[in-house]
């Protein structure tokens, strides 16, 4: 099997992150009255993701999502086409209600790891410098939307040439994060 579409803004590589970058505007898909969504920092743990739940353009298997304070954002147009797509969820996916496409995610639980981080796709900006990929997380969920397990090994090598490490979790950074703030929550 040929692997041709994982992300189509990881399939042919990607710039590296621009240090100095300081934020741009996410745009929903729509082709007039588009939602904005403008971001005033950098982006972190930028990945690509294989969760279900996360939104992803038209033909490809895995979502790119990273993270930004949620200070840092702020909608700017067409806030009343916003809808959050699953209340009852951990992260409150918000979504363009005419194209789909999810603008941002937000945790209001006080007590997660996450929370004060918004989940954005920085795919939907034409702004130049957003945080690069730096790993692909919740591989094997993909075989529950579908893809065959037998593809699995091609993935992931793929995601190897790419220079991006694959975990059935998140990364091991993010990992420690969680544990490291569940142990602060236990004492």
């Amino acid at each position: 099997m040929t692997i041709t579409k994982l992300h189509p803004a990881i399939d042919n590589g990607f710039a590296a992150t621009d240090e100095n970058f300081q934020g741009g505007t996410l745009h929903c898909q729509c082709k007039e009255n588009k939602v904005a969504v403008k971001l005033t920092a950098q982006t972190a743990h930028n990945h690509a993701c294989g969760c279900s739940k996360c939104w992803k353009p038209e033909g490809a298997i895995f979502s790119q999502v990273a993270v930004i304070p949620r200070g840092n954002v702020e909608v700017i147009a067409n806030a009343e086409k916003l809808v959050v797509i699953d209340e009852t969820a951990t992260i409150k996916r918000h979504a363009c209600k005419e194209c789909g496409t999810h603008m941002y995610g937000r945790i209001d639980n006080e007590g997660h790891p996450f929370f004060g981080l918004d989940f954005v796709h920085t795919e939907l900006s034409a702004d130049k410098g957003w945080s690069a990929p730096q790993f692909a997380a919740f591989v094997s969920s993909i075989i529950e939307t579908g893809t065959d397990p037998k593809d699995m090994d091609a993935i992931r090598a793929r995601f190897v040439e790419l220079g991006l490490p694959t975990y059935d979790c998140l990364s091991p950074a993010l990992m420690d994060a969680i544990a490291t703030h569940i142990a602060a929550q236990n004492k």
